[in-house]
């Protein structure tokens, strides 16, 4: 019988209060782990630099070195190819990834919904998706919704090539679009509202989960050679993790302070609205109930189902050994609201 990945065992330590996270007693040298984003720090990637400003990870005999990405392709590539032990991904790219031989697997979710969306400027003449052929979509060469744009494509009943994409780097998107240099661009729901403060009633927009399509989002992935020879090292860093996520929702101050003494400009406006959507996107009854991170199974399936369908070429693999909920830890749940 396959063991159905998405039940969690009983194991790890339950800690009590947010302000002890899991720490494992080592009685040997740190550990170095390279971590990878998936683009450059911002609020949702707070809670990895609260645990490292406050020696979480050094605690439990972790020295980790976070990185920044560019794009979810590119951190799934260096995953598998093992030049960073661990990194973050959009999920259906980390299956499309693993489809290819990719060597990774996916260990803790971080936003339980699709957080992909496209935007435009309603002056431009777009309504809405049926109205991109034609039209250029700006964003980087790596952005997952590039590499994910057939399926929504195919979802709205449109060409996938119908559009010209523009190579442009991520602080450049809202001065694309401004300027009419592109005329759509992508990013993340979590961004909503520094758009909205930039075109206001002038600004469209199309979440890919509001059509029904809602893979799993951002999700921390791990090289399978470091899955197979290190778990101890993988579960304790999804568990610091874990919990510096749980902190972080009850209050996002400490953590958005250890980013911002980290990452250099960031503006406090925009970084404290990105986390409110981060919230929203990391909430299922997945992670409210099971753990927070927690995968589940049909879901799984779904999104596994969705790359065999859509992308061609695209190997079948052991979905079973492309994701776990193992690492994580049960005691450490989603806020339900």
């Amino acid at each position: 019988m396959t063991r159905d990945p998405s039940v969690l065992p009983r194991r790890g330590m339950l800690l009590a209060g947010l302000a002890a996270p899991f720490v494992p007693r080592v009685a040997r040298a740190a550990e170095r782990v390279t971590f990878v984003l998936n683009w450059t720090a911002a609020a949702d990637h707070c809670p990895y630099y609260l645990a490292k400003a406050q020696g979480w990870y050094e605690k439990a005999g972790l020295d980790v070195t976070i990185e920044a990405g560019r794009g979810s392709g590119a951190s799934a590539q260096r995953v598998a190819a093992g030049t960073a032990q661990l990194g973050i991904a959009d999920m259906p790219t980390a299956l499309l990834a693993r489809s290819r031989g990719g060597n990774l697997a996916a260990v803790m979710t971080v936003y339980a919904n699709s957080p992909q969306t496209f935007y435009w400027l309603r002056s431009s003449g777009i309504s809405g998706p049926r109205d991109f052929p034609g039209r250029s979509v700006g964003n980087p060469p790596g952005d997952a919704a590039r590499i994910m744009w057939p399926v929504f494509a195919r979802r709205v009943g449109i060409d996938p090539g119908s559009v010209r994409f523009v190579n442009i780097a991520p602080p450049a998107k809202i001065p694309s679009l401004k300027s009419k240099v592109i005329d759509i661009t992508t990013d993340f729901w979590n961004e909503h509202d520094l758009k909205v403060r930039e075109f206001g009633a002038d600004l469209g927009f199309q979440r890919w989960s509001d059509l029904g399509l809602n893979p799993y989002g951002n999700s921390i992935i791990a090289n399978g050679d470091v899955l197979a020879k290190q778990p101890d090292l993988v579960r304790t860093f999804v568990q610091v993790s874990q919990r510096a996520f749980a902190a972080t929702v009850a209050d996002p101050q400490p953590a958005l302070r250890a980013l911002f003494a980290a990452v250099s400009g960031l503006d406090d406006w925009t970084q404290q609205r990105q986390w409110e959507r981060v919230k929203e996107l990391m909430r299922d009854p997945t992670t409210t109930s099971v753990a927070l991170g927690a995968f589940e199974a049909a879901r799984m399936r779904a999104d596994y189902d969705l790359i065999q369908s859509q992308f061609e070429g695209a190997q079948p693999f052991d979905l079973d050994k492309a994701y776990t909920n193992a690492f994580l830890d049960t005691g450490t749940k989603m806020s339900a609201a």
